[in-house]
């Protein structure tokens, strides 16, 4: 039977984004049909690196990147591509999940995987949604925040639940919902559904971050919402900006402690 931790790296490692679409879904369905399992024996985690990916985007600092209005095709389309390029990582990010930390219950595993395959779909989504537009991914420079928050918590799941999850990917569900709202009121409905897909499912994903980061604050036998708190100070100095999603953060696992973690309580 295919370990389930190399076929994660084969994911990882593709550096063709049709490909890693394609290896992506393999997995998942092997897993789900019991032809891929997590072996006991697998070969220790490499070290972290830089995952596989196109030659384009040129990634650069989040300051370089110009702000840009959704009131044109381009504006529209640099949206698109900003949209797809953290999909295409969140897929990296999931597989990492799965290949670099080592006996966790069945179900993680599950999870991740399953949360790969929906990034794929995603990704698969904006960038044929990129071509109608007239782009495809890579035409426009973009940042690497997640993956280097990927390298900072490799050595700890609770961490890695904590800060990407948790952190970076919630951060979608405060941002979105404005997407969406300016994307249709500049009469751009295709993109904007497309986003509402990704919104709902990005719910689920978030949980399931909150779900395992619970699970290891109690094997650790820690206090989850101080952890919350102390992991944001010593890795992002406090934690993200608001405003934030309350609801859709309550929905992915929040709880009223931990929001006031982010200074975003009621």
């Amino acid at each position: 039977m295919p370990c389930l931790a190399e076929l994660a790296r084969e994911c990882i490692d593709c550096a063709d984004p049709a490909r890693k679409l394609r290896l992506t879904d393999a997995a998942y369905q092997a897993l789900r049909a019991g032809r891929a399992g997590v072996a006991a024996d697998a070969a220790p985690p490499r070290a972290i690196g830089a995952p596989g990916r196109p030659e384009r985007p040129r990634l650069v600092s989040p300051r370089e990147l110009p702000r840009r209005g959704l009131g044109t095709p381009g504006g529209r389309a640099a949206l698109v591509h900003a949209v797809a390029h953290i999909e295409f990582n969140a897929i990296n990010l999931a597989w990492d999940a799965v290949y670099r930390f080592r006996g966790l219950p069945d179900g993680y595993y599950r999870d991740w995987a399953a949360i790969a395959a929906d990034e794929a779909r995603h990704y698969a989504l904006l960038a044929a949604r990129l071509a109608e537009l007239g782009h495809a991914y890579g035409d426009l420079d973009a940042h690497d925040g997640l993956w280097q928050m990927a390298e900072a918590t490799a050595d700890s799941v609770l961490a890695r639940m904590a800060l990407v999850p948790r952190v970076l990917e919630a951060r979608g569900l405060d941002v979105t919902p404005g997407m969406i709202l300016r994307l249709r009121a500049a009469g751009d409905d295709v993109t904007a559904d497309i986003l509402e897909v990704i919104l709902r499912e990005e719910v689920a994903h978030v949980a399931a971050g909150s779900r395992w980061f619970r699970w290891c604050c109690a094997r650790d036998r820690l206090e989850p919402a101080a952890t919350f708190r102390g992991l944001l100070q010593r890795h992002l100095r406090g934690g993200p900006k608001g405003p934030f999603n309350l609801d859709a953060r309550r929905a992915a696992g929040f709880d009223d402690d931990e929001l006031a973690a982010l200074g975003a309580a009621d």
